[in-house]
């Protein structure tokens, strides 16, 4: 036999120190989820935050266009009123008369 087998001996424990009854093996890995499951916490509120964010931009958005529409009017009915004619129109409705006009009330008309 030229080629020799050789077996690894046991480790020998020392005499008067008990034998260790921590596995480190274990303890890493819990040590480890643990560390990343505290990682992964820490990632919850920004994510939170973005997602409020988002929506607001949303809704903001959308405010922005019916303020936008409403904006539009305005400026219509705005450039309406420029012209005398439509602010005497205007006066009429809400039951202005000129000056030198008669008012009539009509009463007893169906609606």
């Amino acid at each position: 036999m030229s080629a020799r087998a050789y077996r690894v001996a046991p480790r020998r424990r020392t005499r008067g120190r008990p034998a260790s009854r921590i596995h480190w093996d274990k303890l890493g890995r819990v040590v480890l989820v643990l560390v990343l499951f505290v990682i992964l916490c820490s990632y919850v509120n920004p994510v939170v935050n973005f997602v409020d964010a988002w929506r607001n931009s949303h809704a903001q958005r959308s405010e922005l266009l019916q303020l936008e529409r409403q904006h539009s009017r305005v400026a219509a009915k705005a450039a309406a009123l420029n012209d005398p004619g439509a602010a005497a129109e205007a006066a009429r409705k809400l039951g202005m008369v000129a000056p030198g006009e008669r008012s009539y009330v009509v009463r007893g008309l169906s609606k």
